[in-house]
């Protein structure tokens, strides 16, 4: 590529687009450990208790018409600033997915849940995406949804995930 376009090697890349790149001879790993920390103290959870799931497995939120609204503006800062940190952290897309489809209404059992994820992102804050080197590279994808779930529209979701060798590198979940 070098012979086509002009390119400069400053330094090992570290930090890119609110990514942390921490490259070394087993592998690459990628995070938003800063990211996230700045995100806890934004929305005062830096001293709360951590959850070991970002959702229940039982959690059935809905339009919740008798709940008490509370503010959309920050109710939607707090989901954009999640979608952002799904840049390396797949394991929340489902769950910011669920809540992110109350941003016109949103209400105190909404909120709660995105706080949620916000203390089950305090507890597992070490996640990272993880690339060794020298791995194989098989194309491998899964795909899975769930017919008619929503039960307030009846409409499905469904998640994909692919992997090129152990290494997860593309993932997504839709209503």
């Amino acid at each position: 590529m070098g012979s086509e376009f002009e390119m400069s090697m400053m330094r090992t890349l570290n930090f890119f687009l609110g990514l942390q790149i921490k490259q070394t001879k087993e592998g690459t790993m990628i995070h938003q450990q800063k990211y996230l920390r700045e995100l806890l103290k934004k929305y005062g959870m830096k001293s709360t208790k951590p959850h070991d799931t970002p959702i229940p497995t039982s959690a059935k939120l809905d339009t919740d018409e008798k709940g008490e609204k509370v503010n959309e503006t920050l109710h939607r800062g707090m989901i954009g600033s999640l979608l952002y940190l799904t840049a390396s952290r797949p394991d929340i897309v489902y769950s910011i997915g669920l809540c992110a489809r109350f941003q016109s209404n949103p209400k105190e059992s909404h909120l709660k849940s995105v706080k949620r994820i916000l203390k089950y992102l305090k507890g597992s804050d070490d996640l990272c995406l993880w690339y060794p080197s020298g791995a194989h590279f098989n194309l491998i994808g899964y795909a899975d949804a769930d017919f008619a779930g929503y039960y307030v529209d009846r409409k499905s979701t469904s998640g994909i995930a692919h992997f090129l060798g152990p290494c997860l590198i593309s993932w997504g979940s839709r209503k």
